[in-house]
Parts: C-alpha cells; sequence; structure tokens
C-alpha cells in the first residue's frame, strides 16, 4: 500500500454499534444505536469516510423520548439514516424493557424523525407500532416507500411521506437460516433487488448474508459468497464483524460500513461494538463481495478522497455554556439539577437521590471511551459532610458494572475507590484525610488493567489503587447479565447517596488522552 494513503479500522471506535451510513453530495452521514443513553441517536459527518465527528442527534428533547425506567442496553437499538426529497429520515427501534410491563405489554415500537439538515433539529418522533426490531428505509423506483424490519427481510408499507404504516407486514427474503438475524437493508442495482441481513448473533459468530431478486417479493437467491462478511480468524483484532450498509462514494465506487469489535486481553470487547469500513468489488456476474471475502481488514487504503480531519473533543473546560456533543447522559437528565451557568466555568452537578447501581439515578454525564489504553481526569470541588454523598471520577458500563472513584464522607472527608462487579459494590482502595480543597482524580487504562490516582495541586499524583483483570467492564464480562451491548465510558457524577442531600459538586475540567 505503498504511496497511498492508508486508514484503520474501526473508523468510527468506541461505542459505535449499528451504523447506518448514506451519502449527500460530497458529504456523507452515520447514525448508530445509543440504547440508554441521552441525547439519543449520535449523528456523525465525514468528508472522506474515514475521520468522523459527532455533529447532533436525533432526540435531544427529554420530552420526547422517555428513558427513566429503561433498563440497561435497551432503548434505542440500530437506527437508519436516509435522504429522500429533500429531507432526512431517520428510524429506529425503541426497545422497551423486556419483562413487557410497559405500555401493554408492547416490547419494541419504531420511531421516525424528520429534518432539513442532516444535524437537525429533527421533528418529535411518530411512534409507528410494529413489534419488531431494526428499521430501514426503501424507496422504489416507483416512489413506494417500505420500512424494513427483522426477522430476515420484511417490508412494511408506508404512508407517502413515510410516517404511516399502510398496509400489511410482508416477508420479502427469508434470509439464510441463520440464527438471530437484524439489520435489514435493501437497495437496487442493474435490475435486481439486493437484500442484506446480518445473522449469526451480534457476538463473534457474527456476520452478514446478502440475496437478490428481479423482484421485491423474490424468489431471492442467495449469494454464492455469503457470508460476505465474516470474521473468520479467531486470533484476529477485529471481530464481531457484521450489521452492515452500503454506501457509494462520489466516483461511483462502494464501499461497506459494518460493526464490529477489538478484543482486550481475549474475548472482552470492554470498548463496545464500533463501526469499520472495507470495499466492495462487484463480480462480472453482478454478486458483491465485501473486502475481497477476506473478513475485516485492519489496514486498507483509504477512499480517493481529500482528506479531511476533525478536531477531536479530549478537553472540555466546561467554558461554553452547552456541552460538547461527545458527551451523554445516562438516560434522561436531571435538567435542574445541572448548570454550566451558575457557577462559569465549571460543570455544576447537585447531588440528588439514585446511586450509580440504581436507574434512577440522574445526571451521570460520560464519553465514550475510545481506545483500549487512555488516561482521563478531572477536577471537583465537592465538599461532602453527610454520610453517602459522593462525586467524582467513573469508569461505566450499566447500572450493573463499573468503577467509581469520588469523594465521600465517612466520619471525614475521603476518596474511595469502589467496584461493582454486578453482585453489588465493594470497596476497593481508600483514603483518608483529604483536606478541604480542590481534588484531581485521574484513571489510567491499560487494556484490563485499570489505576486510580488523585492529586492536591494537579501535579503530585498518589495512587489510590489497581485493579487488574476489568473484564466486568464490556459485553462478555458478566455472563449473568443479560443484554450487555453498550461497552464502556468514563466521566463524572454526583449524587447522595440516599441521604436526601442537595449539594454542588463543581467539576472544572475533563481530559480524555487515548
Amino acid at each position: 500500500m505503498s504511496g497511498q494513503r492508508v486508514y484503520h479500522n474501526p473508523v468510527q471506535r468506541g461505542f459505535f454499534p449499528d451504523p447506518s451510513v448514506i451519502r449527500v453530495g460530497e458529504d456523507f452521514y452515520m447514525v448508530n444505536s445509543s440504547f440508554q443513553y441521552f441525547p439519543a441517536i449520535p449523528i456523525s459527518h465525514s468528508r472522506d469516510m474515514v475521520h468522523w465527528h459527532i455533529v447532533g442527534h436525533a432526540i435531544c428533547n427529554p420530552e420526547w423520548l422517555d428513558l427513566s425506567d429503561i433498563r440497561d442496553s435497551h432503548g434505542i437499538w440500530a437506527p437508519d439514516m436516509e435522504y429522500v426529497d429533500g429531507k432526512f429520515y431517520i428510524y429506529a427501534t425503541l426497545r422497551l424493557n423486556a419483562d413487557g410491563k410497559r405500555d401493554n405489554n408492547v416490547m419494541r415500537r419504531q420511531l421516525v424523525m424528520v429534518a432539513d439538515r442532516p444535524e437537525g433539529p429533527y421533528s418529535k418522533p411518530v411512534c409507528l407500532e410494529v413489534d419488531n426490531i431494526d428499521p430501514s428505509l426503501f424507496v422504489d423506483d416507483d416512489g413506494k416507500r417500505y420500512m424494513l424490519i427483522a426477522k430476515a427481510v420484511q417490508t412494511v408499507p408506508l404512508s407517502a411521506d413515510g410516517l404511516t404504516v399502510a398496509g400489511e407486514i410482508r416477508t420479502a427474503w427469508d434470509g439464510t437460516g441463520e440464527r438471530c438475524s437484524e439489520g435489514p437493508h435493501m437497495f437496487k442495482k442493474d435490475g435486481y433487488y439486493y437484500a442484506m441481513v446480518a445473522e449469526g448473533g451480534t457476538g463473534y459468530g457474527h456476520g452478514i448474508n446478502a440475496a437478490r431478486s428481479s423482484s421485491l417479493y423474490g424468489e431471492y437467491e442467495c449469494s454464492p459468497y455469503n457470508p460476505v462478511m465474516r470474521q473468520l480468524d479467531p486470533d484476529a483484532p477485529i471481530q464481531r464483524a457484521g450489521h452492515g450498509k452500503l454506501v457509494q462514494d462520489p466516483k461511483g465506487n462502494w464501499w461497506c460500513y459494518y460493526l464490529c469489535g477489538r478484543p482486550n486481553g481475549g474475548k472482552y470487547t470492554t470498548v463496545g461494538r464500533e463501526s469499520a469500513l472495507d470495499p466492495v468489488q462487484w463480480t462480472k456476474d453482478g454478486w458483491f463481495t465485501i473486502n475481497g471475502g477476506k473478513g475485516p481488514s485492519t489496514e486498507q487504503t483509504a477512499p480517493d478522497l481529500p482528506e479531511c480531519l476533525f478536531e477531536r473533543n479530549l478537553f472540555d473546560d466546561f467554558d461554553s455554556d452547552r456541552l460538547n456533543p461527545e458527551w451523554e447522559f445516562v438516560r434522561n437528565p436531571d435538567n435542574g439539577s445541572w448548570s454550566l451557568t451558575e457557577r462559569p466555568g465549571y460543570f455544576r452537578i447537585w447531588t440528588r437521590d439514585g446511586q450509580l447501581n440504581e436507574i434512577r439515578a440522574k445526571n451521570t454525564l460520560l464519553r465514550r471511551e475510545q481506545e483500549l489504553s487512555y488516561t482521563a481526569e478531572t477536577k471537583v470541588e465537592f465538599y461532602p459532610d453527610r454520610d453517602g454523598e459522593q462525586a467524582g471520577l467513573t469508569c461505566y458500563y450499566s447500572t450493573a458494572t463499573y468503577v467509581r472513584c469520588s469523594l465521600c464522607w465517612e466520619g471525614g472527608r475521603r476518596i474511595r475507590l469502589v467496584i461493582n462487579r454486578n453482585h453489588g459494590e465493594e470497596l476497593a482502595a481508600e483514603v483518608e484525610d483529604i483536606p478541604e480543597q480542590p481534588v484531581w482524580l485521574k484513571v489510567e487504562v491499560e487494556k484490563l488493567t485499570r489505576t486510580f490516582f488523585y492529586s492536591l495541586d494537579g501535579e503530585s499524583w498518589q495512587r489510590i489503587g489497581v485493579l487488574e483483570n476489568c473484564i466486568y467492564l464490556c459485553d462478555e464480562g458478566v455472563p449473568d447479565d443479560p443484554k450487555r451491548h453498550t461497552g464502556t465510558l468514563v466521566g463524572i457524577y454526583a449524587n447522595n447517596g440516599g441521604c436526601g442531600s442537595r449539594k454542588a459538586a463543581d467539576f472544572d475540567y475533563f481530559r480524555y488522552d487515548d
């Protein structure tokens, strides 16, 4: 590949699963699943197909999406983005709780949002009562619109504006018969309908299968190159490859964006499922392959487009009156309990009920871990004087599994390093007699090892504790936790531990370096 620009997969790193990418002119836009995090459905932009940055979210108004009681790894699944007649459409599944106790036992419904600009603002979500997963929009040559939905590829006829179900669900393609079909997509080329579906489960057997037909409802012929994407090398650095969608670049070349994961010290996907890119080849008899059927690439020749880099949001000094788009709250925030203006230059959180191991916890503010090794630090002013009050740094996977390093009170001001491995909180280390002054907190992550530090001047750091083999901060490391689809995030939080207090924790900055 000498002499040509190359890139390395994944191209959208960290918790960016289930990519759907479109091109509009010279610009590319991607949406990804966001599950229980808010704002919902990150929208990213690229000019060169390789470098991406978040430009908005599809749902920013918490009154439009109630995630307050949504369980971990439920919520927004597998959005799809399309550009039709000058408007941007996003379809997504709202996965309700698995017990079906909410909304008359409905467990899945589809949401539709529309905007004039790719970054939004988007319209209030319209609900389509179709109880399945992973919708995508397909517009046929005659202008008729269909929502494609799993299992395999089912079609739901839509109204002319794409906002109403207009007919009965009908199966277009049954898939290959592999388990756990998801992520259906369809496109037309040279007189054929090409159907794609992810099968094999979203773990280490994940893949993409394809078929084609001369009519929408078949009969479909399975591709002789199936699976068109799957990782067959168990020792490769990229695994879990599937759930993809094709897109053309401005020069007519075809590419596939797809889901993948990078194992960390074994089959532990700590940073979550990510988005990768590989070229598509067309055979003489009209079939496509992805990366020549070799599975996901780690290094690849870049698209023949001008390189376009974006400045990453690695440092936030909280000087703006708006959060940068990398931040996510766990579920809906309590907007009355955080502020960027109450003390300018600081992110202020007031403690309230709800701890990290409870769904009702509010205002845990996180950003994605994007590499297997990184450093994150913050400076906090927090003066607890009641048992339970706590504020600090957290490496957070879910209410069931996280690490927190926080200032707290128990007969005096102290720092505690606490682990939750899905069996309740465990004290790992603590430092007593912390003086009444600002405190710096830092975590250094080296694959499965996490080392925590504190400082009283921002220069001299003292080690609090070392946590090894942190496999509970990943998709696969807790077998008795039923749904784990998100990956680990890192950030800041404050709560009162149930003591009922409302006390301010002021964070001066947050730095992430990988």
